[in-house]
């Protein structure tokens, strides 16, 4: 059911709405989508929500952020010589756009014009990798770039800044997982700024958020979700990198393994994706073979509404508050697939598509990668 997962074009729409938007309780970036493509407009959005939440059995509407504080952090990111950068703008990484749980918003600094190419590879590592994956990672890299194609990666320790270093001569991209403003870890000061120069800096995170836990996974998927495809060296069976992996394949990006000793935990998670079908990686060769008939394919910009007006659902009050009962009735706390949700409770999908953002909005619901959701344990503000 893919008209759940919508990316309209945010052409048009002032940066510092779409930021009170992104950064108001409960809203994600595919809530966000959904909002703009239920409500009409961002604007709309932003008056609408905290209604939405409380239909949705939430005691206390959410939490929309104030214009004052979204200004502020918008002249924050100007003052520090990085910008705004809305999904479907010039800047805007080109294949991230195709993908379900795009970014609304994303802050760069450095050369946006690199965004403009379809040329990125991500590469990915372990933390604690060997001399040998360090130096391998920076060859590949140093060779990918000799090749016209851009490397992208994480800014961590390992792999990441191996393959960063290898690149900076042909330009590198850094997803980082706090925010622009963010060195983490401080050891990698003096390639952030090397990065800067030569190539850019992405986050989607707010100014001055230090990273946390479930930064790092939404990282990954921007680097999966950018990338022609995803090349892995050295990673343990339950690694960051493996979850940049998953990511690629739910993406139909082609992923790449380096294969390692059996004897080395590093090398457990790329053996495994070996055997799942990964394209066993020994050289800048076996990517460019493999990514090459793509690169022949055109890519434009994705062709979408601009949602200037809101629709005209005809549905009311007590539709909206059966079809609540349905939907909650087909759930459970276990992931289960949108179209079987539809098919279940036989509702339209924009009367589906009321209840979800309602539920969502209060806290009740969450989504889960692969189009799923499921009912999220607690209590409810």
């Amino acid at each position: 059911m893919h008209s759940f997962i919508p990316n309209p074009a945010l052409r048009g729409t002032d940066p510092v709405d779409a930021l009170r938007l992104i950064r108001s309780e409960q809203v994600g970036p595919a809530t966000f989508f959904q909002l703009v493509k239920f409500c009409g407009s961002v604007a709309k959005a932003l008056e609408m929500a905290p209604g939405l939440s409380q239909r949705g059995g939430r005691k206390k509407p959410i939490r929309i952020t104030p214009r004052a504080e979204a200004e502020r952090e918008y002249e924050r990111i100007r003052a520090f010589g990085a910008r705004i950068v809305m999904y479907g703008e010039a800047e805007y990484p080109r294949l991230l756009q195709f993908v379900p749980d795009a970014p609304p918003i994303l802050t760069i600094k450095g050369h946006g014009h690199l965004m403009r190419e379809n040329n990125l590879i991500g590469i990915v590592g372990a933390r604690n990798a060997s001399a040998n994956g360090c130096a391998f990672a920076k060859k590949l890299a140093s060779d990918l770039g000799a090749a016209q194609m851009m490397v992208v990666s994480g800014l961590a320790r390992g792999v990441d800044a191996a393959a960063h270093r290898g690149a900076l001569g042909t330009g590198t991209v850094a997803v980082i997982g706090g925010g622009i403003d963010t060195v983490y870890p401080t050891e990698n000061a003096a390639l952030y700024e090397e990065i800067i120069a030569s190539g850019l800096l992405i986050s989607e995170q707010p100014f001055g958020t230090a990273p946390h836990a479930k930064s790092f996974p939404a990282r990954n998927r921007i680097i999966a979700g950018m990338s022609r495809g995803v090349a892995v060296i050295e990673a343990s069976l339950k690694s960051g990198s493996l979850i940049t992996a998953d990511y690629a394949n739910d993406y139909g990006r082609e992923v790449f393994a380096v294969p390692g000793s059996p004897l080395d935990p590093r090398c457990h998670g790329t053996n495994g994706l070996l055997k799942q079908g990964a394209v066993l990686l020994e050289s800048a060769r076996d990517i460019l073979s493999n990514l090459s008939p793509m690169g022949e394919l055109p890519l434009a910009e994705p062709k979408l509404p601009q949602f200037s007006e809101p629709p005209a659902p005809s549905m009311n009050d007590d539709m909206i508050a059966n079809a609540r009962e349905a939907v909650l009735a087909a759930l459970s706390y276990s992931p289960t697939l949108l179209d079987d949700v539809l098919v279940q409770t036989g509702l339209t999908p924009h009367l589906l598509m009321a209840v979800l953002l309602e539920l969502e909005l209060a806290g009740r619901l969450e989504r889960h990668p692969g189009a799923q959701i499921a009912l999220r344990s607690g209590e409810i503000a």
